[in-house]
């Protein structure tokens, strides 16, 4: 730690120790000291609003907590210190919005419970603070050491929280709060095998315990263990089948394990209870949307925003079909919704994405780039992405998966021949290509299959004995039943996704990054590689909000540094696993369909089938942003769509390089 880092922690503590002290003169000069060192200091400028609250300085208060949510937009304390000041004003309506949205980002804030308990009792709305009492209560009954994990989780000290919470399940090794605390701090950190051994142990201690099996059957899905948390949301939906949260997540897993009929009918159900609920509608808009059913989920998506003007995913639901076409008077009320100050932060990253989306139809590509760059921002400053360890992790790759690994491993794998791995960077046509052949008979589509990526993330936390190498590296230590084994495990758990036919899809775009561990456990696995020219794809992921992951697509920077290294590592692929990868050019797509359909078709040692060619016909379920493109016939309309947006595009170009943006020979 520097010397610069050791006087700023000191400053903090000795702030802290004022304010306690009730000196909050001191405490706010001291607050200042340490801003003066740190600008950005979170705790620093918490502190300051703190103090200025305390002094009756609230307008310059409310200045603080501004900057302090700008730059961490889930830090509850930062909403329920605008709470206190809002209340300190007078201003009972504002204060109680800011208390809400401070549980929404940390529901152990003890007094922003009691906070709405008091205003909902002043109000005569007694029946509502009984239940802000019951939460106030509840988080006084926790072990004190549970709330400050629990406050470092919320607040993104995930290592600190991670550290509190194991010291305490050392001595409480069965408390079931202390178990679902640690699981998800692990599902945040990406550790979801743990976080499912500790939620699944849970469970057996108590079993009634409603919130832990929620938790289970979140993480279940998230392993894309689908048939299982469909089993646990039935056994909760056994419990009170008119209870609408068990019921909206027996829907859900329902249509996760592509029974959609039954998730649409328990949909209904909801809404028969909760008519105007904007989550159900929009969930419903994504199950419809999912199926193929177009106008329906348009009509659920205008639902839910008619009924909550502020419900961001049901603007971006719209605007992620891609074809639909949002009108003046929805323009208009998306825009009126960002310019206010009533919508959460979640809520405006939608919205800003829509409006993006909507302006783009209107070819007002400026406007368009402006809400694109602002959801953008947005998003990059909860994300936690490094560019340098993503550079590095991949670079790891290169020096690790040598010739010499290869001529060593292979043939120690399992020698089933039913992967057909398509890769790349997302948006750059692989949904497409994933439609096409699946539209083979003796192909299945599935999903972005999690599996490989869980597998590298197991070796990269495992040590061997013989040596202290982690993965990469100690593929080289691997034997031939461990190889076997992984390769037999991917089979066997990805079975429950496939529908009969002797080959199938996993077409996570990510696993380029581990084609050698796929080559060592699958060796007779196809990989096809899906390539887009650089701007185009760079900048429709840079427009493209996911659903999660893919952090690197939230900055023009990142995004073209990203590609560059993708093209580097697949540049390695080719040397040492010549001819193992099948490279599928997107534009070559559009320009020839017949002659790539024939050419993928090769390289499977699959018969040619006219279904490939007609694959907007076929009926299945797609999941991903373009599934309403790929039910349409080819089209070239957004080839060229970022020469619009070129004048904004310089920090992308400098980052892709002159070598990757010149033309492949």
């Amino acid at each position: 730690m520097s010397e610069t880092s050791l006087d700023i922690a000191e400053l903090q503590k000795q702030a802290r120790t004022q304010m306690y002290e009730g000196r909050f003169k001191a405490a706010l000069s001291t607050a200042e000291m340490v801003l003066q060192n740190d600008a950005e200091n979170i705790d620093g400028l918490y502190m300051k609003a703190v103090c200025e609250r305390y002094l009756g300085q609230n307008e310059t208060a409310l200045t603080s907590v501004e900057q302090l949510k700008s730059l961490s937009p889930d830090f509850g304390r930062a909403y329920q210190e605008e709470g206190h000041i809002f209340r300190a004003i007078g201003d009972d309506e504002q204060a109680m919005a800011a208390y809400r949205r401070a549980c929404q980002c940390n529901p152990v804030l003890q007094a922003s419970w009691k906070a709405q308990a008091d205003i909902l009792e002043s109000w005569g709305q007694r029946a509502a603070a009984v239940e802000m009492r019951g939460q106030e209560q509840r988080i006084a009954a926790m072990p004190k050491p549970l709330v400050a994990v629990s406050h470092l989780l919320h607040e993104g000290k995930l290592i600190k929280a991670e550290t509190a919470c194991r010291h305490f399940l050392q001595t409480n090794p069965h408390h079931v709060e202390g178990m679902r605390l640690l699981a998800d701090i692990g599902t945040r950190l990406g550790i979801l095998e743990d976080a499912d051994f500790l939620l699944e142990s849970a469970i057996e201690f108590e079993p009634d315990n409603i919130q832990v099996r929620i938790d289970y059957i979140q993480i279940l899905r998230k392993r894309q263990k689908f048939a299982e948390a469909l089993k646990q949301s039935e056994i909760l939906y056994q419990r009170d089948t008119a209870n609408p949260v068990f019921q909206s997540l027996y829907a859900i897993e329902s249509m996760q394990t592509g029974d959609y009929e039954r998730a649409l009918d328990l949909f209904e159900q909801v809404l028969q209870k909760l008519p105007d609920d904007p989550v159900t509608l929009t969930s419903k808009g994504h199950a419809l949307k999912t199926f193929g059913r177009h106008d329906e989920a348009v009509d659920s998506y205008q639902r839910a925003f008619q009924s909550d003007p502020g419900y961001g995913d049901a603007y971006y639901g719209l605007a992620n079909l891609k074809t639909y076409r949002f009108s003046d008077e929805e323009l208009r009320l998306m825009e009126a919704q960002e310019q206010g100050n009533g919508l959460s932060y979640q809520n405006r990253i939608h919205i800003c994405f829509a409006l993006g989306k909507a302006y783009e139809d209107r070819k007002d590509y400026d406007t368009s780039f402006g809400f694109y760059q602002r959801g953008n921002e947005l998003k990059r400053v909860q994300s936690r992405y490094d560019a340098d360890q993503m550079t590095a992790e991949l670079h790891n790759q290169i020096t690790a998966c040598t010739p010499a690994l290869f001529a060593k491993q292979s043939g120690k794998g399992c020698d089933a021949p039913d992967p057909i791995f398509i890769l790349g960077l997302p948006r750059a046509g692989s949904t497409l290509l994933e439609q096409i052949l699946a539209s083979h008979s003796q192909i299945d589509g599935t999903l972005e299959l999690p599996n490989i990526l869980s597998l590298a993330h197991r070796l990269r936390r495992q040590k061997h004995a013989s040596n202290d190498s982690l993965y990469p590296d100690n593929l080289h230590d691997l034997d031939a039943q461990q190889l076997r084994d992984m390769g037999q495990d991917f089979i066997d758990s990805t079975r429950i996704h496939r529908q009969g036919a002797p080959y199938f899809i996993d077409k996570m775009p990510n696993n380029f990054r581990h084609i050698g561990l796929i080559k060592l456990i699958l060796p007779n696995a196809k990989i096809i590689d899906a390539r887009r020219e650089p701007m185009a794809c760079c900048f429709s992921g840079f427009k493209q909000l996911f659903a999660e992951g893919q952090e690197f697509t939230y900055g023009l920077t990142e995004v073209g540094r990203y590609y560059s290294d993708y093209v580097q590592l697949m540049a390695h692929w080719d040397a040492v696993l010549p001819g193992a990868v099948l490279r599928v050019q997107h534009e070559d797509v559009l320009d020839d369909l017949e002659g790539q359909v024939h050419r993928m078709l090769d390289y499977l040692d699959l018969p040619f089938e006219q279904a490939c060619i007609d694959f907007y016909r076929t009926e299945r379920a797609v999941r991903t942003a373009s599934s309403e493109q790929v039910r349409q016939p080819i089209t070239k309309a957004s080839v060229d769509l970022w020469r619009h947006y070129e004048s904004h595009l310089e920090p992308l170009k400098d980052a892709l390089g002159q070598s990757i943006l010149e033309p492949q020979k």
